[in-house]
């Protein structure tokens, strides 16, 4: 006899409807998957034998079955399958009513004893779901949270194989008389609402001292959504900075909160339904390429992604390897990666900001105490390339602080930075763009809508041109500081780019210790 049933596959961030038709026949005892399993999806057979066995179904192993998992070219990995397995056999073995099973998706991975344990995946799933058009799903308890944060799906928590087969009977054919009432599904739960919830990592900009400069340029990269380089010896307060930034930008929105955690969760590392501020991500600069941006036989998202809609630190920035740092290039223009592999193409989304911070010299003092040649220095800092430089539109100094300045009183808080913050981004939201044009902040101004927004006055156009000739900007150095200009106009606020706010915007942008 044959059943389908349905489950989910997770291919980068993105999940595809999978079809497992499990077919049992008179024939030899043998138990074949095919529709390209992995070995975990392969092992599925064992721990669906112990699972029927000790939750009491008397399954029969002794004929032909076969279970193909389609489409039979999208590679399936995980063990997320095992539950539409185990209840598409027993379909076939009539327990479970077989019209039910092509209108909900199963998800979740088996314990030898019948238990249904969490999987990773599980948000995109339920959105894939709600796509196509399903009304109702069974998952894990574990992931029922995440699961209920997709409306439009009927969402229901099994713990157990014999839970999810009552659910599934209860679902296919509720009793007119009440004998069988209908369950009742996990109740959604709306993604962020309310204040916005810092993270416990991320420090309120009161605890730092001085750096008068460097916190200028933290609320400029915040309001404008723009990439920051941190150059100073080890000590000044870098790496409080960049911990800083997630602090003073504005609260994820709801859409943005479901997308995020859909990442999260197709990387497995959702635990506490959706995310509610933005993420900060800190790899060590060990980290490889496919580390970073993402890959693998089987694509999955890297820090990059797992960034989006936050903030990605990379301290020690000439540690990292070159081809990795070069791999930053496309997500930082375009705001996604694109993955090429055999069997097709895959785009993460990586909308990030990068902070970057890293020391004058090789031995790291800069000072007059330090022990390198001029010709050192610049060698260390053109480990980083000038195209990747060419991206990051504040670049400055952070010098080490006097013993006055560790002493002084603290500045302004997050709190009192981020409403300036969200002042600027809504005065940008709310700005006319040329028709077809939309951007979150200005640092995701195209071309066609920067010009719209930021023509400089008499004054500034000058400035401007001077300032190409003389350092010999490039098209997209031309237009970042005019992205960078247009933020400093939008904090004070004006609608006019003056020739003050492009000379503050060149003047960080030329602030590298190997820039002419």
């Amino acid at each position: 006899m044959l059943a389908t049933s349905l489950t989910a596959a997770v291919v980068g961030v993105d999940a595809h409807l999978v079809r497992v038709e499990a077919d049992t026949a008179q024939g030899f005892p043998k138990f074949t998957m095919v529709g390209l399993p992995d070995a975990a999806v392969k092992e599925s057979e064992s721990r669906i034998r112990s699972a029927l066995r000790n939750c009491g179904y008397d399954f029969k192993w002794d004929r032909r079955i076969t279970v193909n998992l389609a489409p039979a070219g999208l590679r399936k990995v995980g063990a997320s399958y095992d539950l539409a397995t185990a209840v598409g056999l027993l379909s076939a073995e009539g327990v479970v009513p077989p019209p039910a099973l092509p209108r909900m998706l199963l998800v979740g991975e088996l314990a030898l004893d019948g238990a249904l344990r969490g999987v990773a995946g599980v948000l995109p799933m339920l959105l894939m779901a709600r796509a196509v058009g399903l009304r109702a799903a069974i998952v894990p308890a574990a992931n029922h949270r995440e699961a209920a944060l997709v409306e439009g799906v009927d969402v229901f928590a099994a713990s157990s194989l014999p839970d999810a087969v009552d659910l599934v009977a209860a679902l296919a054919s509720p009793s007119a008389d009440g004998a069988r009432p209908r369950p009742s599904p996990v109740p959604p739960c709306p993604p962020a609402a309310g204040p916005q919830r810092i993270d416990p990592a991320v420090i309120d900009l009161a605890e730092v001292r001085g750096q008068l400069l460097a916190r200028r340029a933290l609320e400029i990269a915040a309001a404008g959504g723009h990439n920051l380089l941190l150059v100073g010896p080890p000590g000044a307060g870098k790496t409080l900075l960049a911990r800083c930034l997630p602090g003073i930008l504005p609260p994820l929105g709801s859409g943005e909160a479901l997308e995020v955690s859909a990442i999260h969760s197709a990387a497995g590392l959702l635990t506490e339904g959706t995310l509610l501020s933005r993420p900060f991500r800190s790899p060590h600069h060990t980290a490889s390429q496919p580390a970073l941006v993402g890959g693998g036989a089987i694509p999955r998202p890297g820090e990059v992604s797992l960034a989006h809609r936050g903030v990605l630190f990379l301290d020690e920035l000439p540690e990292f390897r070159r081809s990795a740092l070069e791999a930053l290039r496309q997500p930082l223009e375009e705001g996604q990666v694109t993955l090429s592999r055999v069997r097709g193409t895959v785009r993460l989304p990586a909308r990030f900001q990068l902070v970057a911070a890293m020391n004058p010299c090789p031995c790291g003092i800069g000072s007059k105490a330090c022990g390198c040649t001029p010709s050192q220095a610049r060698t260390y800092a053109r480990r980083i390339s000038g195209p990747l430089l060419d991206r990051i539109d504040l670049q400055v100094e952070v010098a080490a602080l006097s013993y006055a300045e560790l002493s002084a009183s603290s500045g302004e808080s997050s709190a009192t930075v981020r409403g300036r913050v969200e002042a600027a981004r809504s005065r940008q939201s709310g700005r006319a763009l040329p028709q077809g044009e939309s951007a979150a902040s200005n640092a995701q101004l195209s071309a066609k809508a920067l010009r719209h927004v930021a023509s400089p006055d008499a004054e500034g156009q000058r400035l401007l041109a001077a300032a190409v000739d003389h350092y010999s900007l490039s098209a997209r150095g031309h237009d970042r500081v005019l992205r960078l200009a247009r933020t400093l106009a939008d904090l004070e606020p004006t609608d006019r780019i003056e020739a003050r706010h492009l000379a503050e915007a060149l003047h960080f942008r030329r602030s590298s210790p190997d820039a002419p």
